[in-house]
């Protein structure tokens, strides 16, 4: 079997030494080489030709999002960044993660030699499900915008799929590359879209920094959920990356309840606690999206839904950074329509106008 070659990138000499030892014990990867920072880097990168680059986020010389720039434009291939858990540095990931990295890890600021191993299981998964990643390069010089006007949204989002009523909720669900496949749904949704809620698997914090910069570039309300938080148009919630969101119904309002818990599908927040709390208590009013990511969280809920009548979509291969999550839930049988990720927003709008209409003309 050929294994998965890696290159470290990391001004670190202990992370550089730890992960090449960690990395090598996995069978199925190969540490090819190492650099001290970017510079250093690009001189190795042609010749020992690396499958996945892990790529910190500031270092001397260059910093890493100056050469991740850099290397889309010339050389795309497949990024995890590593990060460490501060606003600064979570800023400079989502940052990283616009510029088409593939998905990140979240390094311990302290004592690495003892805690590096123990997250050395999410370092080799998210290396080889960037090894199979559709590398797809964004906008370099793309910046978040303000809010737009409801005139300019409205040209944005079809005439035809304007919201007529305010009883649905979107539940969305995605992991590996789902950032950016999150941003560009709830980017094109109308002021007055239906109550959106949100799993993203991300790190706590992380979901903070993320719900602002969307807040920033949306027409819609976007914010990281608190518990009895109510779910109403215009607005959308995303999952703390502590806890895991369920959604919850008081008479006619929808609301979530955000609670601890047990680790499901190795995720807190898991999309399937999200996606079965929907099946229950949301039923044909809700309509269920699964997005890029790798495993299989979300396929059980999924199916729950579409088997309660609620209309569910998942994103194609095509559009997929990682077409795991998607894959698994079309294979469950939990999907009504695929479709490629530009198509999606506009197919949620009009499915909440039709109501259970869509469900039956379900293509799949």
């Amino acid at each position: 079997m050929k294994k998965i070659k890696v290159m470290i990138i990391d001004d670190s000499a202990v992370v550089r030494t730890l992960l090449t030892e960690l990395l090598s014990k996995d069978s199925e990867i190969e540490v090819v080489g190492v650099a001290v920072d970017p510079i250093s880097a690009k001189s190795k990168i042609s010749s020992l030709n690396p499958d996945v680059l892990t790529l910190d986020v500031e270092m001397p010389r260059m910093d890493g999002l100056s050469f991740l720039e850099e290397l889309m434009q010339n050389h795309p291939m497949p990024v995890v960044m590593v990060s460490s858990l501060t606003d600064r540095g979570g800023e400079t990931t989502l940052r990283a993660l616009e510029l088409g990295a593939v998905d990140f890890v979240t390094k311990p600021k302290v004592d690495l030699t003892a805690k590096l191993p123990g997250i050395i299981y999410d370092i080799t998964s998210k290396i080889k499900a960037a090894a199979g990643a559709s590398v797809r390069p964004r906008n370099a010089a793309r910046i978040p915008a303000k809010k737009l006007s409801t005139d300019v949204m409205l040209k944005r989002a079809s005439g035809s799929a304007m919201i007529r009523t305010t009883d649905k909720v979107i539940a969305i669900g995605s992991s590996t590359g789902g950032t950016e496949a999150v941003k560009d749904i709830l980017e094109v949704m109308p002021p007055d879209a239906p109550g959106i809620v949100i799993v993203q698997h991300m790190p706590e914090r992380f979901t903070r920094l993320f719900a602002d910069r969307l807040d920033q570039s949306c027409a819609i309300d976007v914010r990281e959920a608190k518990d009895g938080d109510r779910v109403i148009p215009g607005h959308a919630l995303i999952a703390p990356g502590s806890d895991h969101m369920l959604l919850k119904r008081s008479g006619a309002d929808y609301y979530v309840e955000v609670k601890g818990g047990p680790l499901v599908n190795r995720h807190r927040p898991a999309v399937d606690v999200l996606f079965r709390s929907a099946a229950k208590y949301g039923g044909k009013n809700v309509i269920g999206v699964i997005l890029t990511g790798m495993g299989d969280d979300g396929a059980r809920g999924l199916r729950e839904m579409k088997d309660v009548g609620a209309y569910t979509i998942a994103q194609d291969e095509k559009s997929c950074v990682v077409f795991g999550m998607p894959k698994e839930a079309i294979g469950r049988g939990g999907v009504c329509s695929i479709l490629p990720l530009d198509d999606i927003c506009e197919d949620v709008l009009m499915a909440c106008r039709e109501g259970s209409a869509r469900q039956a003309r379900s293509i799949i």
